[in-house]
């Protein structure tokens, strides 16, 4: 006891020469070195999900293997695929031979029986099932092959620098790789999907076969039980890995990402992600100054237009991240033209909100139209002219 109390205060010490050898409580622009806060893990990241601002990290762009966290990137290409409605959540799934022989972590499902998708996403979420996940793949692109390479396409769409896929399981492979800023990137995409969270918040649960056989699933991540505010995450683990997880915790209106990536111990993975969460919660708060919900339609005025249907939105919420106590002087502007002349299509860019802190330019984020706008036909331009004549 006497040893782990004189260790803790070590760490603890060691964290404190750290903070104060890199500044960077003093300011924004330097990432903290967390040796001290994630001492069982070959690298790690802390993130603020809003923003995406780095709050700590130990060498969070080393290619390393990540073991079932790869499924990150299923889940994500199959939430994406349920939400453009390519995907239905109560269609059901012939499994194949290939997904039910997977080794590794499964619910044994039974080759050539039917699944329902929802059931197969929430196996894949809180049981790291290999077989579910290879059944998913194969009814989204046709095959695991052809859905590796969707998994890649969106990594580059992400602008993930240093991840490859090979299989959607996480099963070893030399050519399979990522590293820790990648994998909570992918997280932040997560966070947009509110089914994500709901599926993440099951502990235990059975999964029903067609046959009438039961495998009960117990969530493999178990800080959204321990951890206050942990609603969401995935584990890994295999030899060659170590043993991986991404977490992210919501308290006080702000969201936290942890990625701990071959951790020496399953318990040291999460010692280490929960301590990056208590140094986060405990020295940071951030700021909502971008709201994706507003409509800004109100900022210009709509000319030719059919109808006034006009709604412009934000890309993306955007919060700005600032240390405990910190006042920082911030500004947003929305750049939107005066007037707007139809026609216009859903998609267009039309502006910016631009996001200054401390009078530097902190973000750019994009003024959107949400649906098309028709213009006017001949005869109500031609009405228009006559009524301003009239008047």
């Amino acid at each position: 006891m006497v040893k782990k109390k004189l260790f803790s205060g070590f760490m603890l010490l060691l964290f404190a020469v750290l903070c104060l050898t890199t500044n960077f409580l003093s300011g924004m622009s330097v990432v903290a070195v967390d040796s001290a806060l994630t001492p069982h893990s070959k690298a790690s990241v802390l993130i603020e999900s809003g923003s995406g601002q780095i709050l700590a990290e130990k060498d969070s762009t080393k290619q390393l293997p990540i073991a079932s966290v790869t499924k990150l990137m299923t889940i994500l290409l199959t939430l994406e695929n349920i939400q453009n409605g390519n995907l239905e959540l109560d269609s059901k799934v012939t499994a194949s031979e290939n997904a039910a022989g997977m080794g590794g972590s499964q619910v044994f499902i039974d080759a050539n029986s039917e699944y329902v998708v929802k059931n197969l996403l929430k196996a894949v979420i809180v049981a790291s099932a290999n077989d579910a996940s290879v059944a998913l793949a194969e009814a989204i692109a046709g095959s695991e092959q052809a859905f590796v390479e969707k998994m890649n396409e969106k990594a580059k769409q992400l602008k993930l620098q240093n991840t490859n896929y090979v299989n959607c399981s996480g099963l070893p492979a030399p050519s399979q790789y990522s590293c820790a800023i990648d994998v909570a990137n992918i997280m932040r995409e997560l966070t947009h999907y509110p089914l994500y969270f709901e599926l993440s918040g099951i502990w235990m649960e059975d999964f029903q076969h067609p046959s009438g056989r039961v495998t009960t699933m117990a969530n493999t991540n178990k800080l959204i039980r321990y951890y206050q505010g942990c609603d969401a995450g995935k584990t890994g683990s295999t030899n060659e890995a170590g043993y991986c997880l991404v977490a992210t915790a919501n308290r006080n209106n702000m969201r936290l990402i942890s990625v701990v990536l071959g951790a020496d111990t399953s318990k040291n993975r999460f010692a280490d992600a929960s301590n990056q969460f208590n140094f986060g919660f405990a020295n940071f708060e951030s700021t909502k100054v971008v709201d994706s919900q507003r409509n800004l339609a109100e900022q210009v005025t709509l000319q030719k237009a059919k109808e006034n249907n006009l709604i412009l939105l934000a890309e993306e919420d955007y919060f700005v991240i600032n240390k405990k106590g910190e006042k920082p002087e911030l500004d947003t502007q929305i750049n939107l033209p005066n007037k707007l002349n139809a026609p216009l299509k859903q998609g267009d860019i039309v502006g910016k909100v631009i996001i200054s802190k401390n009078g530097v330019v902190e973000k750019e984020v994009n003024i959107i139209v949400q649906e098309d706008v028709e213009a006017q036909g001949y005869w109500q331009t031609t009405k228009s002219i006559l009524e301003k004549w009239s008047f």
